[in-house]
């Protein structure tokens, strides 16, 4: 299983990030919320960003462009494997970073990935 770190988790059920992490652990995946909301999901509480995590498979990304900067450090940081870009979410100065720290990323929906068993 692909241990997976949600970047922008949110505790309201409307929102994708909510779904993911639901979907992920229904599938027996672990993961880590990070985001500025109080509260947890899917079992797991959200955390700020701050601690690091090197376990990290996956970094699935739920923040709009803007607002990625102040996570760049502690996405490289992190090391993942790769990196979701989720709909809405591409960001090419994001992009050009993982590639000189030899990240993978791709622009999909983790949703669909998981529900189609390419996760």
């Amino acid at each position: 299983m692909k241990k997976t770190l949600i970047i922008g988790a949110s505790p309201d059920p409307n929102r994708y990030a909510y779904k993911a992490a639901h979907m992920l652990t229904s599938k027996g995946h672990q993961i880590v919320n990070i985001g500025i909301k109080n509260g947890a999901v899917a079992g797991a509480e959200i955390e700020k960003p701050g601690a690091i995590y090197h376990d990290i498979d996956t970094i699935t990304l739920y923040i709009g462009p803007a607002t990625q900067p102040q996570y760049f450090d502690y996405i490289v940081a992190t090391k993942p494997k790769r990196v979701i870009f989720n709909p809405g979410t591409e960001n090419e100065a994001l992009e050009e970073l993982l590639e000189q720290h030899q990240i993978k990323y791709t622009e999909a929906c983790t949703l669909v990935l998981l529900s189609t068993g390419q996760y």
